[in-house]
């Protein structure tokens, strides 16, 4: 059975949640490889809503047993709210769900310090979301993070917690002038966490590769996006993990050489949350429009979303890096009613024509995009089911894209719900 990745294209929020359970139907295992609870992936199931910040998108599948990875940053507050919501909603997770006991904890001093760091950044900050990612990839990285194995060990787990506390809280009293955590609450508060996860925990890298070689569908639910990445993405406006497809390799410990099918995914336009850089920006009406139109407010934050043109010049870096088979183009529906829709096929930066992305964030915010023009439509796409019977001007729109990003487009969702989506 095939192994198959899927991962935005742009700055986050493309709707990898809606494409992950559209295509893990049948699968084995969904497995999350990076990132943390700052991820909102969203699925609209009938009436229901569904958000997911840490548990796969799988889980809503039948049958589908999820793996959160050794690449994620847990948060343990975090995971027990949100399967406390799924199984209030009659979501069934016994037995479906395995954490990897490698996978770094997100303790509360890094969402306070993650605060702090942010407001002493002032006008240079980055837009984190304040959940601690950073800083627990930092310390991961530095290697005096706490690892879920370490929580659930029957002894040790306390005087690690205080010494860690101990040490953070010199940096949040002496540097920031803040409050100090109370250790024996950190304690307390994780230990029982931990007796949670002791059952769950696991090492998810081994129960992965046995399922490939039993020959079980496995699918890969990458985080953000691919131009968020640590070292691709807009630095240093970026998230702290590899949010590409090169990120499937370290956080799940699959060889890349195990996986048969990469599915990138992307916006029909672009959104972007905080700071950066953002080519194709459009803060006028036409942006408010497509942000009315999109919903687009961030699932985890609710903060609205910078939105404009489809920049199909970050993509193709992101199918290049990536080596994507294909893509799937959501959200198209937003784009009914425009007289005419503007592509964005390369940057013009300092008068010279610019067809990638450069490495310098102060240059990218100088480029300014070049378009091509084409007619809109103005027909509501969500009740249509085939490609052939969408407007001759969204087709259009759809070929454009696949021939100026590189990849083909396989996928067309046209509307939130599970049904409302295009396969050609």
């Amino acid at each position: 059975m095939p192994a198959t990745c899927v991962v935005g294209m742009q700055w986050g929020d493309e709707g990898k949640g809606k494409i992950v359970d559209l295509m893990s139907e049948g699968c084995d295992l969904v497995v999350r490889y990076q990132g943390g609870a700052n991820a909102g992936h969203s699925v609209v199931i009938g009436e229901q809503s569904y958000a997911m910040h840490q548990i796969p998108s799988g889980i809503l599948r039948e049958g589908v047993t999820c793996v959160i990875a050794s690449g994620v940053v847990l948060d343990p507050e975090e995971l027990e709210a949100e399967v406390a919501g799924l199984v209030e909603k009659g979501i069934d997770l016994d037995g479906r769900l395995w954490i990897s006991d490698r996978a770094h904890v997100v303790m509360p001093y890094h969402k306070t310090l993650d605060r702090l760091r942010e407001a002493a950044l002032g006008d240079a900050k980055i837009g984190t979301t304040a959940r601690g990612i950073g800083p627990c990839y930092a310390d991961k990285y530095n290697r005096s993070g706490l690892r879920v194995a370490d929580l659930v060990k029957p002894a040790g787990a306390a005087d690690r917690i205080r010494r860690a506390v101990a040490v953070k809280n010199a940096e949040i009293v002496n540097l920031h002038g803040s409050e100090p955590l109370d250790a024996d609450a950190v304690v307390e508060q994780f230990l029982a966490y931990a007796e949670w996860l002791r059952p769950r925990a696991c090492d998810t890298a081994v129960r992965i590769n046995d399922a490939l070689d039993a020959g079980r569908h496995v699918f890969f639910e990458g985080a953000q996006g691919s131009l968020l990445d640590i070292d691709f993405g807009t630095y240093p406006f970026v998230t702290s993990s590899n949010a590409s497809a090169a990120g499937l390799a370290a956080g799940a410990g699959v060889s890349p050489r195990r996986v048969d099918r990469f599915i990138g995914v992307a916006k029909a336009y672009t959104s972007r949350v905080g700071a950066g850089p953002c080519p194709t920006e459009l803060k006028d009406a036409v942006g408010d429009r497509i942000r009315e139109r999109g919903r687009e407010y961030g699932t985890t934050t609710g903060r609205p979303r910078r939105t404009g043109w489809f920049d199909a010049v970050s993509v193709r870096q992101s199918v290049r890096i990536g080596h994507i088979d294909e893509l799937a183009v959501t959200l198209i529906d937003v784009l009914t009613g425009f007289e005419t829709l503007n592509v964005c096929v390369a940057y013009n930066l300092d008068g010279a024509r610019v067809e990638h992305l450069p490495a310098d964030a102060e240059a990218l915010d100088r480029c300014r995009p070049v378009y091509e023009t084409l007619p809109g439509w103005q027909e509501e796409l969500g009740g249509i089911t085939s490609f052939d019977d969408l407007p001759a001007a969204a087709r259009d729109y759809v070929t454009l894209i696949e021939e100026r990003v590189g990849a083909p487009v396989r996928t067309v969702s046209v509307g939130p719900e599970r049904g409302q989506t295009i396969r050609r």
